[in-house]
C-alpha cells in the first residue's frame, strides 16, 4: 500500500536535507582538511574535540528534552539550536589557517556541534508529531535518504569551487563553509513554518522545577521501561561506531595512506559518491523493514559496519577507500533512520522530547568513546592503522544486546511498570 507524504512530513524531511549538508561538509569532509592546514595540529586530534562536543551535548540533552515536552516549547528550542549551528558554521569562513587561530576555530566548531546536535534532539522528537506509527519507518528513512542525496548539491558545488581555487588553498574550503551554512538555513524554514507539536504536557506552575523532577523520575524508572532501556544500551554501543566512522573517516584515511600519497580531490569525490550510494539504500532499508521488520534491518546494518571496520584495517590504496565507502554508504542511512523510527514506536509519545533526550544522551556519550579510542590508539601505537580495530568490540557488543530485544517490540509501546 502506497503511503503518500503530507506537507508536514515533507517539511520535516526537508530539514534533514538541510542539516545533512553540515554532516557531510563539516563533520566528515571539509572541516578536517582545513583543520589539518593549521600549523602544529594533528588531524587525529579531532577525536578529542569531537568527544568534548559530545560530552557537552550529552549533558544538555535530557534537561532540554524534559523542559521542551511542555506545549509550544519544542519549536522554540529547535529554532534556537538550529540558528546556533548555522551561524557557528558560517563563522568558519572567516577563520583562516594563515591566522593561526586554530583554537578559535575549534571553539566555533564545538558550538556548531552543539547547535547541530541540540536541534536534532527536537527534530528527531518531532517525528512522533508529524506522522503515525504505520508510516514512521518510511518517513524516517526518507529523511535520511533525501538528506544524503540533497547534500550532494551544496557539497558538489563546494567541491567544484575548491578544485578551481586550488586543493591546497583554504579559500575554496571557506566558500564551502559559507555554502553549507546558507543551504542549512534555507531548508530550515519549512520546518519552522509547517511542523507543529501535537504531543505535549500541558503547562503547569514551576515548569523548570517540575521538568527536572520529571526527568529524575524517568531516569530512576527507565529500567522499568524494559524494551526502551535494552534498546538504549544496544544503541549506545553500535551507534558509537557509526558516528565515529562518520567523524573520523577523513583523518583516518589521510593518516593511514599518508598526506603525500593520496589525492585530496579524489577522496572528496569518493565521499560524494558515498552520499549518492546512501540515498537508495536508506530508502531500501525503509522498504525492507516493512517486509522483514525494523529489527532485522538494524541487525543487517550493524553486521555491515562490523565487516567494514575489519576491511578498513587492510586499506592501502585509494580505490580501497572507494569500495569501503560504498559498503558504509549502503548501511549508514538505514541504520540511523531505522534506529530513530524503532525508538519512536516504543516510547510514550506525549513525553517524546524527554525520551529523545535520553536517546541523544546515549548516542552522544557513545560518540565520546569511539573518537577518543581511535585518537588514543594512534597515540599509543604510533600507527593510525590500528585505531579502526578499537571500535569493533562496540559493534559486537551492540549487536549482542540488540538481539535480546523481543521480535515484536515495536508493536507494544512502553509504559513504566
Amino acid at each position: 500500500m502506497h503511503l503518500k507524504l503530507t506537507k508536514e512530513e515533507k517539511s520535516w524531511i526537508l530539514y534533514d536535507c538541510g542539516n545533512s549538508a553540515y554532516s557531510m561538509a563539516i563533520t566528515t569532509a571539509l572541516f578536517p582538511i582545513v583543520f589539518g592546514m593549521f600549523n602544529g595540529v594533528n588531524n587525529m586530534d579531532l577525536g578529542y574535540f569531537n568527544s568534548l562536543a559530545s560530552i557537552l551535548v550529552a549533558i544538555l540533552s535530557p534537561m532540554l528534552g524534559a523542559f521542551a515536552d511542555y506545549k509550544d516549547k519544542k519549536k522554540r528550542f529547535f529554532t534556537f539550536f538550529a540558528l546556533v549551528g548555522i551561524f557557528s558554521t558560517l563563522s568558519f569562513a572567516f577563520i583562516t589557517p594563515d591566522s593561526g587561530q586554530w583554537q578559535l576555530l575549534i571553539v566555533m566548531y564545538i558550538l556548531s556541534c552543539i547547535g547541530f546536535a541540540g536541534a536534532n534532539i527536537f527534530y528527531d522528537s518531532f517525528l512522533v508529531d508529524v506522522t503515525t506509527d504505520e508510516k514512521m519507518d518510511k518517513v524516517s528513512s526518507s529523511g535520511f535518504a533525501f538528506g544524503y542525496i540533497s547534500s550532494v548539491i551544496p557539497f558538489g558545488i563546494s567541491l567544484v569551487v575548491i578544485f578551481l581555487m586550488g586543493m591546497d588553498k583554504a579559500i575554496g574550503y571557506q566558500i564551502g563553509f559559507l555554502i553549507t551554512a546558507l543551504w542549512w538555513g534555507l531548508l530550515t524554514i519549512p520546518m519552522i513554518k509547517d511542523v507543529k507539536q501535537r504531543h505535549y504536557i500541558e503547562p503547569e506552575p514551576n515548569p523548570v522545577g517540575n521538568s527536572f523532577k520529571r526527568l529524575g523520575q524517568t531516569f530512576m524508572q527507565i529500567k522499568d521501561y524494559k524494551i526502551v532501556f535494552t534498546f538504549l544500551i544496544a544503541y549506545f554501543l553500535y551507534i558509537d561506531g557509526v558516528d565515529t566512522i562518520i567523524k573520523m573517516v577523513v583523518p583516518y584515511a589521510t593518516s593511514v595512506l599518508g598526506a603525500d600519497s593520496f589525492d585530496t580531490f579524489m577522496l572528496l569525490g569518493i565521499l560524494l559518491v558515498i552520499q549518492i550510494v546512501a540515498f537508495p539504500f536508506a530508502l531500501l532499508y525503509g522498504s525492507l523493514a516493512k517486509k522483514y521488520s525494523t529489527r532485522t534491518m538494524i541487525i543487517v546494518g550493524i553486521l555491515t559496519y562490523l565487516v567494514s571496520c575489519i576491511a578498513a584495517f587492510f586499506i592501502s590504496e585509494m580505490w580501497h577507500i572507494f569500495v569501503l565507502g560504498v559498503m558504509i554508504g549502503s548501511a549508514q542511512g538505514g541504520i540511523q533512520a531505522l534506529s530513530r523510527s524503532y525508538y519512536g514506536k516504543i516510547i510514550p509519545k506525549e513525553r517524546s522530547n524527554e525520551f529523545f533526550g535520553f536517546y541523544n544522551i546515549f548516542g552522544k556519550f557513545a560518540a565520546i568513546i569511539g573518537p577518543f579510542l581511535m585518537a588514543l590508539t594512534t597515540t599509543l601505537t604510533g600507527a593510525a592503522k590500528y585505531s579502526i580495530l578499537s571500535i569493533i568490540p562496540l559493534f559486537i557488543l551492540g549487536l549482542l544486546v540488540f538481539l535480546m530485544l523481543p521480535k515484536d517490540a515495536t508493536s507494544r509501546p512502553q509504559t513504566a511498570r
